[in-house]
Parts: C-alpha cells; structure tokens; sequence
C-alpha cells in the first residue's frame, strides 16, 4: 500500500506539473516581467530621458533596492508596444503596468502624466498604460519612490499586464481560472488531476497566432470543464470592503483625520458605482471627530449605516493595546464607544474588531460580553513567530466561565488576488469544514480602502464559473450564519509571539498611562463622595473628557512606543490634560470634604491639621510623625501634626537596612542585593545577588520599537560599573553606570514595611541595549504568577511546548509572584510591565534602547519604582493584589489650612466598605444616564468566591446587578456572592434621608 501510495503522489506532482507549466505558457502570451528594464535616476528623468544608462541589477529577490533614509529615487523605462507575444495578438487590448514597491513615497507618471500615488501601505498598483493597444504606440513610465527611513526601498515587481475587456475572457484570465481549479483539485480531489491535465488537450497552441481561433479553443475548454463548476461553486466568499486605519503610527493624529477623510469619500464615492459595495470600519473616536469637524460626510456615513452598506464594527472606543491598560480602562473603552454607537448609529456594536493589537489578556471574554459584544475577531496571531495559533473558530472562555464566539480573519490590507483568495478559502474549508470564507479587501493601515480596480476585477470574478460564489456581504451577517458556540474552547490568554518589546518600549508611555488610570479612578470615587456627602455637582462630563483623551492614547501604537516622535509629543500634552483635569476634581473634592471635617482644639498653636484619605476599600496604615494610624476603607483620619526637626548626626557608611520584618545587605563591591533576610519567618530570600543590573545587546531586530532580539540572553552581557554607594535615613543609594547611561538606585526599607522599596532615578542613554533587573531566589516554582486585568494568570517557568517556550518575555500589570507550597516573592512595580521568570528567578525588564521609528525613544531621564515583597505562603494568603495596589496609589494627604469647629463629619470615618477579603473596587461613579444613581464596580481578585457585605454612610443600597454598560442584569444566584474572577457592577440608590453627612 506504501509503494501505491508513493506511486500516486509521484504521478499526482507529475500532474500538477504538467498542469502549471499549461497555466504559466498561457499567461506568457498576455504577460511579460519588465523588471530588469528599468533604468535610474537621482533626477526627474522627464526632460532628458537617457536610454543610453545601465540598467539597473536586481537583487537576490529580484528586487530593485536602494539606500534607506529617505532618499528619493527615479525609475524609467520606455515601452513600444508589440504586435503580439509569444505569436498572440495583443491589439486592441487594455495594457496595465503591475507594480509593488517598498517606499514610503510613491508616484507613478505615464507620458509625464500623474497617474497614481502611495505609500508604504498603498504598495500596489495596476496602472492603464493604453486602453487599447496599437501597434508601435510608445509609453514612458517614470516612477518616484522614495525609501522609508528604517529600511532599504524597493522597487519589488514589475509586469505588464494585456487584458480583454472584462465581459470577454483572454488567456490571463484563463490561466487564473485554471490556477484556481488545479488548486481546489489537488486540496480536495487531488485524483481528478489527471482529468483535468487531459481536457488541457483541447487548448489549440497551433493556432495561437489567430486570436479569434485561439480564443475559440479557450471557449471550448471551459464548456468541457463546467462539471468542476458545480464544485467550486458549493463554496462561497464574502467580501467586506475594509481599510484598517491606525489612529497615529508613522504619521500624526492629526495626519489620521486627513486619511480617515480621504478614505471615507473614496468609499461613499465608489458605492454610487458599486452599489454591492458593503464596507465596515471601527473606532468611534474617529467617527466622533467627523461628526464634529466634518459634519457633511458624518451625515452621509449616517445614512449609509441605515441603508446596511456601511457597517460600524468595534465596539472600543479605539482599538487599544489589551495587555498594559487597566480592567476599569477596557470597560471604559467599551462604555464610551458602545454608548456613542447607540446614538449616533441607532445600535450597540456586536464585534469587537481587533485585528492589529499586539496579543490579548485572558478577562477580554467577560469584558466583552459584559460590554455587549458577541464576537471577538482578530488576524494579530497570524504573525506568531514560534506556533501557529490552531484554531480559526473558537469559543474563547475567561477565567469566570464567559465566552465570545471568536474568528481569526483573513488579512487586512489584502486586494482582490483570485488565486491568493482560492487559496485561502480551501484552507479555510480545510480547517473549519465551513464552505463559505471572509475577505476583506481594501487597502490599509494607512486607510485607503476598496479600489475602483479590486471592484472591477470582483465584478469579472463573479461571472466566472470556476471561481467559488462571490458577494458582499457585512460582518455580523457573516458571523451570525456561520459562527456557533460548538466550536473548540480555548481556555487561556491570547499570547502574541511576536512585539515583545512593547510592554518596555516608550516607558513615559507606560508611566503616563498608568498615573493617569490611577487618577480617573481617584477623581470619579472621590468626586462621587463630594457629591453623595455634600451635595456637590458631579463632573460627569469633565470626567468623560479625561477618560476619552486617556482611551485614545492606549491605541495600539501609542501606549506600546511604537509611533513616531511627534505622536508623542501630541499624547503627552493629551495626558497631561487628563491629569490636569483629574488632579483639579481630586483636590476640589478632598478639600471640600476635609473642610467639612469637625477636629478637636489642636495639641499646640503650632499644630497643623491634616487629613489622610485611603482610596482603597480596606483598611490601610500610614507611618506619621513615627506612629502608626490606620485609615478605614475608602475613608479618612484627621490628625494633629505637631512639626518638630530632628538633627541626624553624622553616619558611617553601613550597607545594611532592618526593620521588625526584613534586614537588608548590600553588596560594597557591585551595589547587588547580598541579603534579604525574612525575620519574621526566618529565611533567606535570595540565592544569589539580587537586584543584578543584566544589560545585552538587542539590536538586529527590523521590528525595532516592538521586538526583541530573540537571541538576547546568548550575547556577552555589557559592563555595569560601579560609581559610589551612600547612605541615608533607612536608604542606601547606588549608583552605577552602564555605558553612557547612569542608574541611581535607592534601597529603601520603612519602618513597619514588609516590603523592600528600589527607586529608580535614571539618565538613559544607550541604543540597541536591553537592561533586566534579576532576582534569584531561595524557592522553586513550576509556576509565576502574573497580573492582569481584573485578575492573575499563571505561566509556566518550565516551558516544555513550543507555545510555552515562546513566551520568553510576558506581559504583567502590577506584579509578578514565584512561590512554592509554603514560600513565595512577588515583585510590585509601578509601570514596568515586562517579566520572565525561571523555577528560581524573576526578572523585571527595566529599559530598551529602540531607535525606530522613533530616534528618540526613551533617551533622557526615567523615575519609577519597584519592590520586593518577601511572604509566607502563596500570593493569594500574602494579600499581593492589595500590596501591589498600595505601592502604585499611596494615601492621599491633604492639609486643612483653616479647620472648620462647625463640620458637619467626624475626624475619622469610612464612607463604603465592601467588607471582603477578595475584592477590588475599580469603580466609583455616578450613573450615566441617571444623576440620582451611582455605579459600583469590582473584581474577585483569588480565584475564590466572595461575599460582598456593602457597608457604607451614605446611605446606599443595590438595586440590582448591572453591564459595563450599565444596563440592568438579571442574577440567577444571591447578588452578593461574587463568582471567582468575576466582575460584577452595582447600580446604588440613596435612601431618602436628612442625616447622610452627620
């Protein structure tokens, strides 16, 4: 059977053989590769055409190349037009110029005349040279291209192209015809080959110099081959047109809304033509900015949204990064674009179209479902460099149990490619036993869209009886018919393998980012407690503006550094907005209330009132003054502060820090951690020096900002030297250096922390330079622990899959923990978000040195901290959630300059508390739509069910479980018990009451 087997696939590929080389001898007689014609220029050509000048060499890939850094480069080449090739007449026939090129500038001149322009993302063209073809009728092409900044240009394919009028066949068109059948037979029926290479016989070759009598037996040949049609036909594929826009990325923002403008009349133009043309786009902060800045086309957009043939797909406010950006920031993303989509557009959006973001966290699925969303699609883990994602359909599950249908697409940015498109359909069948395939033609990134030549070629495409059934159609359509909850469940984060360094690269990015969301969450809880206490007017839509600017700036190449220098230089007067904002409704609203506040006669005349406010639902302690005080949950304590100075004589330099819970040394050679020593559970943290400065080099990757050198860990590691140590009040600083760059470290241990404390202040310097900070530790583990958002994923430290073994640097909010059954670490950090972890180590990845596409990344000074946080037990029994959240978001003290003997509140109070072990509050907020209600939102934050125990003094209550999008929920179970994992939101009534603030 083995020797019959062989034999089969033998005579098969001798089949397929035969068969392709019939498919490339037609398409010689309409098509010829002018690729090595060319000639160049550093000037326009156009006036002194000189043929006399070499011809340009082709590389390795039959490429044309050309230096990178934006140099501009001519291209000619004079055709005389033929009477025929290969004996076929070509008279009479439409000539088009094929081209693709590699430049972020293109344009394409045809006898000095602009005929067409693009860019690094509008990299092809189908360019009419004649209409209609006459003997000895001469043209001259002269192209522009002008190579991208980062890379070599390229002039990358060259072809001239006779066609028939599309409502006739010529022997191109049947060449692909046939190019699409052979590659359906040998997918599905590889047996009928023969067949097929036997009615090839009917081709009259003869007679190849008489068009007509040619063309005849072309005629013949696809009658006899019409039994295949019905094949073929049985599959389908869908068309959206599509134009993936990135809201800034190698061009500004404000370079975004020209495209997106650009692109949308192109569509609404092409649709007058094409009525079958559906098209669907995402992001409602870009439709926003139409409606405000371009209220014409916005409106036109509106009707053909109510006609079916324009579709809103999304969901998100933006298409956000989904790795870096807090829980509260997704639902947000989701409250503010599904809320602008049901006003403007009558409806809510069903997708969550997310084809380009780097990798997606495993609490997307609920988000999503709790956002309105039915289906998650993406194409991103195509890019995978280790392992091919396994599925095409899948059912995604959450750790709570929440699923979303989701689908990996076609590309973007793809054409109409009928042998590309076939290709994919069969695969698509192949995998998903689903006949009926997706493509989304348009051109993208840039925007851009459908073309007029893509329509046109669907057009001859739908007339033809080998090529599956061709329709538009819109996403949902397709995804309702076609998309069912039996599909295989993937249980588990959507990890990119791929664009690694984006959880370094940019760090003011990270940082801003997550001052920011810690400021949004500040000012909405603290301004709802103004409201609720004192009757203060709510800033709803003051609020509303900080978020949308803090949304847009998390877009996939912003928050991952991955844009050029001026996007950041606009984000950061966006985030600094947001601040300005959140800063100024935090301070009004703590002032009122501390004003409100009723203190006993102070200690002394000196004295000074303060108040400590805790914005976090559990009790906190503040070291003041030397005495420890605790401040209640989402509450505050008042204090008499009596200043006094204390002299600190002269100290020796000591390399150790104790307190009642740790002792510290610090190595006097290197600066490393020696010792952390666990006082109160008598061991040893480390197994080696900790807090190790590792630089590598990290350079040769062409995804510069996003990636990093795979091989990074192989290099020679770079010379951290050391400049001084000194010492302080519970502090030793270290300073050392790493090429030219300086890190001023600061060990710093409180007293009564549990936690070891490194500030970081940073002058960077370095290019193409990786910098981890290694913590090699007295445990063994086979698994880290990982924050994200709304809750913790477990990765393997013992990577035996390929899959595994890819995720070599991953991805964490907060914090990251090793423990083992009795012992663990976790490290806290406040915005340094990329790990990788060994049995026995964590480390933190500190900085990259990336110089494209933006020179400028990271150069310059850098403040952060992180901390080391020794515990018995696992993470869960250590409290690591709530450590982590009080190392980013430190008590709120605020100064009472005149206190006021008649307040109406307490010197200590807890205004709500949700009097659980296991929950988060992410959100505190008035209601969106009404201003009596409040909304209350959090997280089980264990793995374990918890008991919400809503205690307040403000006299609220639940009324009932509510979505992300505060719409009204119905609960099957006690409102109380919080599912493990679960994100559950309130909506809060006030009790008629008089008393609320005594």
């Amino acid at each position: 059977m083995t020797d019959s087997a062989t034999s089969f696939d033998l005579t098969a590929e001798s089949y397929r053989h035969q068969i392709s080389g019939v498919v490339d001898r037609l398409r010689q007689l309409t098509q010829r590769d002018v690729q090595t014609g060319w000639r160049s220029s550093f000037t326009n050509p156009s006036q002194s055409l000189d043929l006399q000048q070499p011809l340009c060499e082709l590389n390795a890939k039959n490429h044309i190349a050309w230096s990178k850094g934006h140099e501009a480069i001519w291209f000619y080449q004079q055709f005389v037009l033929p009477e025929s090739l290969q004996g076929y007449s070509v008279e009479g026939l439409t000539l088009r110029l094929a081209l693709t090129w590699w430049a972020e500038v293109s344009e394409v001149y045809v006898n000095e005349q602009l005929v067409q322009e693009g860019d690094l993302f509008d990299h092809s063209a189908r360019v009419i040279l004649s209409p209609s073809v006459i003997l000895g009728e001469m043209v001259t092409v002269a192209i522009r291209l002008v190579s991208p900044g980062h890379d070599d240009g390229a002039l990358v394919r060259s072809c001239l192209i006779y066609e028939s009028n599309y409502d006739d066949i010529d022997p191109g068109f049947v060449a692909d015809e046939l190019a699409v059948l052979q590659s359906y037979l040998e997918s599905f029926e590889p047996e009928r080959l023969e067949g097929l290479l036997e009615f090839l016989q009917i081709i009259s070759w003869e007679s190849v110099s008489d068009r007509a009598c040619f063309n005849q037996s072309l005629h013949t040949l696809r009658s006899q081959l019409q039994p295949f049609s019905s094949k073929l036909k049985q599959h389908a594929i869908y068309l959206v047109g599509h134009a993936h826009l990135d809201m800034a990325w190698l061009w500004t923002v404000g370079e975004t809304w020209k495209a997106a403008e650009r692109t949308f009349n192109s569509v609404l133009n092409l649709q007058k033509d094409f009525p079958e043309l559906t098209f669907c786009h995402s992001t409602p902060a870009l439709y926003k900015w139409m409606e405000l800045n371009r209220p014409a086309l916005f409106a036109q957009i509106q009707q053909q949204v109510q006609t079916g043939r324009w579709e809103i797909i999304g969901g998100m406010w933006i298409e956000p990064e989904l790795n870096l950006i807090s829980g509260e920031s997704i639902a947000r993303h989701l409250l503010y674009g599904q809320r602008y989509c049901q006003e403007k557009f009558g409806d809510i959006n069903r997708v969550a179209w997310l084809p380009d973001s780097f990798g997606f966290c495993w609490q997307l699925p609920q988000l999503l479902k709790q956002g309105g969303i039915d289906y998650f699609v993406t194409q991103k883990l195509r890019w995978n460099d280790t392992t091919k994602f396994p599925h095409e359909i899948f059912e995604w599950r959450s750790p709570d149990g929440s699923q979303v249908s989701s689908v990996m697409s076609a590309a973007i940015g793809e054409g109409i490619d009928p042998i590309k498109m076939a290709t994919y359909a069969w695969d698509w069948t192949a995998k998903t036993g689903l006949l009926n395939a997706l493509w989304l033609p348009g051109v993208g990134d840039h925007g851009g869209g459908p073309t007029r030549d893509m329509l046109e070629i669907a057009r001859r495409w739908q007339t033809s009886p080998f090529f599956p059934k061709l329709e538009f159609t819109s996403v949902v359509k397709y995804l309702d018919e076609f998309v069912d909850q039996t599909s295989p469940v993937w249980n588990d984060e959507l990890y990119l393998e791929f664009h690694r360094g984006c959880y370094t690269t940019h760090a003011d990015q990270k940082q801003q980012n997550r001052d920011c969301e810690k400021k949004l969450y500040q000012a909405e809880l603290f301004a709802s407690l103004a409201t609720l206490t004192l009757g203060n007017f709510y800033p709803k839509e003051l609020l509303e503006t900080a978020w949308q600017k803090a949304l847009f700036n998390q877009f996939h190449d912003i928050l991952p550094g991955s844009s050029i220098t001026q996007v950041f230089v606009d984000a950061n007067q966006e985030w600094e907005e947001c601040d300005r904002i959140c800063s100024t409704i935090i301070h009004q609203s703590l002032n009122e209330i501390a004003h409100q506040i009723n203190l006993p006669e102070p200690p002394c005349p000196e004295a000074k009132a303060i108040v400590v406010f805790n914005p976090y639902n559990w009790e906190r302690s503040s070291n003041l003054g030397g005495s420890i005080m605790n401040i209640p949950a989402i509450g505050y304590r008042a204090f008499w502060i009596v200043p006094h100075s204390d002299e600190l004589a002269d100290q020796e330099l000591c390399l150790e820090l104790e307190n009642q819970f740790l002792r510290v040394v610090v190595d006097s050679q290197t600066g490393d951690l020696t010792s952390i020593f666990d006082k109160v559970n008598q061991r040893e943290v480390l197994s080696a020096a900790g807090n190790q400065l590792q630089a590598f080099p990290d350079s040769g990757q062409y995804w510069d900002a996003w990636n990093i050198d795979p091989d990074y860990s192989k290099q020679p590691r770079l010379t951290v030297e050391l400049v001084k140590i000194e010492t302080g009040d519970r502090q030793i600083c270290v300073i050392r250096k790493i090429g030219k760059s300086t890190f001023k470290q600061t060990y710093l241990l409180e007293q009564n922390s549990l936690i070891l404390k490194v500030q970081n202040e940073i002058d960077w310097q370095e290019r193409h330079v990786l910098v981890k900070a290694a913590f090699p530790l007295t445990i063994s583990a086979d698994f880290a622990t990982y924050e994200m958002p709304c809750g913790a994923i477990e990765r393997t430290t013992k990577p035996q899959s390929d899959r595994q073994k890819a995720q070599w640097e991953v991805p964490a909010l907060g914090w990251t923990d090793l423990s083992d059954r009795s012992y663990g670490v976790s490290i806290l950090s406040d915005y340094k978000h990329g790990y990788d972890c060994q049995p026995s180590q964590i480390r933190l990845t500190l900085l990259r040195g990336s110089e494209f596409p933006d020179p400028e990344a990271d150069l310059g000074a850098h403040t952060f901290s992180y901390a080391i946080y020794p515990h018995a037990g696992d993470w869960r029994s250590a409290q690591t959630v709530r450590k982590s959240c009080e190392f980013s978001q430190p008590l709120q003290v605020v100064q009472i300059e005149r206190p006021n003997p008649q307040g109406s509140l307490p010197p200590v109070k807890s205004f709500v508390d949700l009097q659980s072990e296991n929950l988060i509050l992410t959100a505190f907020k008035q209601s969106e739509d009404n201003r009596e209600k409040f909304v209350l939102r959090c997280y089980e934050c264990h793995g374990e069910t918890a008991e919400l125990n809503l205690e307040n003094d403000l006299g609220l209550k639940i009324e009932h479980s509510v979505d992300l999008l505060e719409r009204f929920q119905k609960d099957d179970r006690d409102p109380h018990s919080i599912e493990p994992w679960k994100i559950k939101s309130f909506s809060l009534s006030q009790n008629p009451r008089s008393d609320i603030a005594s």
